[in-house]
């Protein structure tokens, strides 16, 4: 169930992919164990959105602090 939901999410644009992601969240905190396995298809939501995330090709490297 997890992986098919997963493999679904994986097609789905940036914004209603973090919308799904908190709408998820919300009902779990309102809701404890509603949806079983909530907790790892979460997990997976982030993974594809933290996956998503690119830096512009245009942007600088990001700079390192002094020691």
């Amino acid at each position: 169930m997890i992986s098919a939901i997963s493999s679904w999410a994986e097609h789905l644009r940036f914004p209603k992919l973090l919308l799904l992601t908190a709408g998820l969240f919300l009902a779990d905190l309102a809701i404890p164990d509603f949806i079983p396995f909530v907790d790892e298809i979460l997990l997976a939501l982030a993974t594809i959105i933290l996956g998503r995330m690119r830096r512009p090709k245009g942007a600088p490297p990001a700079a390192q602090a002094p020691r």
